[in-house]
C-alpha cells in the first residue's frame, strides 16, 4: 500500500525535469568555451627529454 503514491510523485518528478529549461548565459558559455588553449610549451618541454624519436629513426631507415 502507498505505491501509487510513490509512483505519482515520480512521475511528477521525471515530467518536471523533463520539460524544465533552465535561462542559460550563452556569453558565459562563450567565454569558457572560446578562452585560450593551455600554453603548449609547458606541457610538452616538460617531457622532451623523455621523447621517443623512433620517427626519426624510422624515415632514415626506409631511406637507406
Amino acid at each position: 500500500m502507498g505505491r501509487g503514491r510513490q509512483k505519482a510523485k515520480h512521475t511528477k518528478v521525471a515530467r518536471e525535469l523533463k520539460y524544465f529549461s533552465p535561462a542559460t548565459n550563452y556569453d558565459a558559455l562563450e567565454r569558457e568555451l572560446g578562452s585560450p588553449a593551455p600554453a603548449h610549451d609547458s606541457e610538452y618541454d616538460k617531457w622532451a627529454e623523455y621523447a621517443d624519436d623512433d620517427a626519426d629513426d624510422r624515415d632514415e631507415s626506409r631511406s637507406a
